[in-house]
């Protein structure tokens, strides 16, 4: 048994032969089980695994169509929002404006009523003040005329060495005064 000659367990003794699907001789069979099995594997999908995943497919078209028409109904909602807060904001800005307007009138009528009080106020003392010169006017006036009758006099007593009768100065004054 020295001269045995071991080989590989997956080798056929002698190393000859095809590798067994290339072998002409067994593709009859080969075809055979390979019809069964793909027969096998068809029915065995068409009766369980498309009827699940055609389940599922439906079921997500659903649940993708709900979604849509959850996410419509939102976006409407969101929009009458905003409408209604539009609205709501053009109201606000109108009863400010309003208010603005009102406010305004209100301070101006009473800046009216209160400079024509003022108005009359002052008129009232300028009226006043304006007598008051008047007066003084007429009592400096008054005092002009005696001092200027006064000085005439006493000038022309200076002058000429004989004292004026009071009523021809008086006159004399009257008439430059008057000019």
């Amino acid at each position: 048994m020295a001269n045995e000659t071991t080989t590989a367990h997956t080798e056929a003794p002698g190393g000859g032969g095809d590798f067994p699907p290339f072998d002409k001789t067994t593709f009859p069979s080969q075809l055979f089980w390979l019809a069964i099995c793909f027969v096998a594997l068809y029915l065995i999908t068409a009766r369980l695994v498309q009827p699940r995943v055609a389940g599922i497919i439906e079921g997500r078209k659903k649940q993708i169509a709900g979604d849509l028409a959850e996410a419509s109904r939102l976006k409407s909602e969101s929009e009458q929002a905003m409408a209604d807060y539009e609205k709501a904001l053009a109201d606000a800005r109108t009863r400010a404006q309003t208010i603005a307007s009102e406010t305004r009138d209100r301070l101006q009528a009473e800046a009216e009523r209160n400079r024509k009080a003022l108005e009359e106020q002052l008129n009232g003392r300028l009226a006043d003040a304006e007598k008051q010169i008047a007066a003084t006017k007429s009592a400096a006036m008054a005092n002009v005329r005696g001092i200027a009758t006064e000085a005439a006099a006493a000038i022309v007593t200076r002058l000429t060495g004989v004292t004026a009768p009071e009523t021809a100065v008086a006159a004399a004054v009257d008439a430059v005064l008057k000019r």
